[in-house]
C-alpha cells in the first residue's frame, strides 16, 4: 500500500512539473528598469518550425533612457555586435544594419511596451553556442543569457 501511494504521488508531481521542463516554441521574456532579463536561459525545441519571442518591458522609463531589445547571435559574436551597435543608433535598434551575425532581434522598446520576433531554427546547430542579449548601449555586458536548442523527440 505504501509503495502504491508513493507511485501515485510521483505520477501526480510529474503531471504538474514535467511540462515546465520541456522546451517551447513561443517564448515570453521580460526586462525592466533594473537592467536584467527575467530569464538567463531559454530552451527551444529543435522540432519547432518557428520560434516566437515576445519581449515585455516591465519598467516605466522611455526607450531613449532605458530601452531594451532581444537579440540572438552566436556567443562568439554577441560582444562585438553589442559594441558595434552603439554607433548604429536607436532607430536601428542599436544593431549594425544588415549584419548577418544577428540571427533574430526585436526593436528597442520602452516601459510598458511589448515587441515580438519570429524566426526559423533552420541553419542553427543544436550543438551550437548561442547568446541572447540587449543591444542598448552598455546593456549587453550584463543583460544576456544562453539560448539552447534541445531535442525533445
Amino acid at each position: 500500500m505504501n509503495r502504491c501511494i508513493r507511485r501515485s504521488a510521483a505520477a501526480l508531481l510529474a503531471t504538474f512539473f514535467l511540462p515546465a521542463a520541456f522546451a517551447a516554441c513561443d517564448i515570453e521574456i521580460a526586462a525592466g528598469d533594473n537592467l536584467a532579463f527575467d530569464k538567463n536561459v531559454i530552451e527551444v525545441d529543435a522540432g519547432c518550425e518557428t520560434i516566437t519571442v515576445t519581449l515585455t518591458h516591465t519598467g516605466t522609463l522611455p526607450r531613449e533612457a532605458m530601452g531594451h531589445n532581444w537579440v540572438l547571435s552566436r556567443t562568439a559574436d554577441y560582444a562585438d555586435l553589442g559594441t558595434a551597435g552603439m554607433s548604429a543608433g536607436i532607430e536601428a535598434s542599436y544593431l549594425p544594419p544588415g549584419d548577418e551575425r544577428v540571427i533574430a532581434a526585436t526593436e528597442v522598446i520602452g516601459g510598458g511596451e511589448t515587441a515580438e520576433v519570429s524566426f526559423s531554427l533552420e541553419g542553427l546547430d543544436p550543438e551550437g553556442d548561442y547568446t541572447f542579449f540587449c543591444s542598448f548601449p552598455g546593456h549587453f555586458a550584463i543583460m544576456q543569457g544562453q539560448f539552447r536548442i534541445v531535442d525533445n523527440g
